[in-house]
């Protein structure tokens, strides 16, 4: 079994937890490794039903077995359970510390889930940290199916073609249910598709409410949904002021390669697709590395001007700021340090200026230190930075 980064973070909180996460990126497994005394799991209708038909059931679980850690797998499902936690950790008699597991934020929101502020914590799980693997990984291999831990264990091609296409199906549907929308399943999963073919540009519900044929209100509120079962995220634009950074539009990710390439048919990274496809894995990887971080304020942004000059990431840590340029080449040149030299003018104050490839020697190119890209996160933010 892989050993995941965020275990030891989980070991170390001393309040309950919260875990969120896109389905099949490792939850239920990270949260059984440790041991729980107690596990339920609200998408077992057994489970479900206990819980649900029987109010006094946990409570009197608790009160006849004691644990120290209890498991609840799947929570959105059964929003009521955080009013009963509250409750259990309030009275403090047992010492109980719970380990909730979740996919979807909206589900919570919509079930009028308390989240315990205050007496919980929540964090998230993303998919596989190159670090998690021993930064041992085919890069071509990983633009093509992506991290989730599932798909890196599986040998065989087709099973994992198979996998990552089903998980698509399976999300439709069970979205479809869950949001109502068994009227509109062609035009949401059209919107899907779009979606998906401009992941890594800025969002712009004009243009995927023209290509999917719905009306931009209808585009926003599917991008919501999207965004709260944490298939797909906001990257903001930086700014030195927040007021500025306001009027400046976000770009958006797929949380996973693997699973853009099912919902896009396509698992080939050919020259057309490579750019793109790397940008979403190191934005994926850098996402992940700040959930695995104890710095609870790093921050990840973009850089663009109205003349074109862009910088594909920002990550602001520990009082350092990092400006990031990916290039999917194994020749870097000086024409590719154009980016970063408008940063460094723009920001006015001392940066790194890095600069990541799929190539094999770190080398400097005047102020732009240049790594191969699993090279930077070993060596660079996971030993130094974070």
């Amino acid at each position: 079994m892989i050993k995941r980064f965020l275990k030891d973070r989980l070991l170390e909180k001393k309040r309950s937890v919260l875990l969120l996460g896109p389905r099949q990126t490792g939850k239920s497994t990270l949260c059984g490794s440790l041991d729980p005394d107690i596990s339920l799991n609200c998408a077992d209708s057994r489970d479900f039903l206990e819980l649900a038909q029987n109010p006094d059931f946990l409570f009197q679980l608790i009160a006849s077995k004691k644990p120290k850690l209890v498991f609840i797998d799947e929570a959105q499902k059964l929003p009521r359970i955080f009013n009963d936690i509250q409750i259990i950790l309030d009275g403090g008699r047992h010492g109980t510390k719970f380990l909730l597991t979740g996919s979807s934020a909206r589900k919570l929101r919509r079930g009028r889930a308390n989240l315990l502020p205050g007496r919980m914590h929540t964090m998230y799980l993303s998919p596989l940290f190159c670090g998690e693997l021993g930064f041992e990984l085919d890069t071509a291999d990983a633009l093509a199916f992506g991290m989730l831990p599932g798909i890196r264990t599986e040998p065989d091609i087709k099973e994992r073609k198979s996998l990552l296409a089903s998980y698509a199906g399976t999300y439709l549907q069970e979205e479809i249910q869950a949001e109502s929308l068994s009227r509109d399943i062609g035009q949401f999963g059209r919107f899907l598709r779009f979606a998906a073919a401009y992941n890594a540009s800025v969002l712009d519900f004009g243009k995927l409410s023209s290509e999917s044929g719905i009306r931009i209100k209808t585009a926003s509120r599917y991008f919501e949904i999207l965004e709260d079962t944490l298939i797909a995220d906001r990257c903001e634009p930086f700014a030195k002021s927040e007021k500025k950074r306001l009027v400046q539009r976000p770009k958006y990710y797929f949380f996973d390669t693997g699973v853009l390439n099912g919902l896009l048919k396509n698992f080939t990274p050919s020259d057309d697709r490579k750019g793109l496809l790397f940008e979403t894995l190191i934005y994926q990887q850098l996402t992940a590395m700040i959930q695995n971080s104890v710095d609870d304020a790093s921050r990840l942004s973009y850089y663009r001007t109205e003349h074109g000059a862009e910088v594909d990431f920002i990550l602001e840590t520990r009082g350092r700021l990092f400006a990031i340029e990916v290039k999917a080449s194994s020749n870097i040149g000086v024409s590719d340090l154009s980016g970063l030299e408008s940063f460094g003018g723009f920001y006015g104050k001392s940066c790194h200026k890095i600069i990541l490839y799929t190539g094999s020697r770190r080398r400097r190119l005047r102020d732009v230190e240049i790594f191969p890209w699993m090279e930077f996160f070993r060596d660079i933010l996971m030993a130094k930075a974070l």
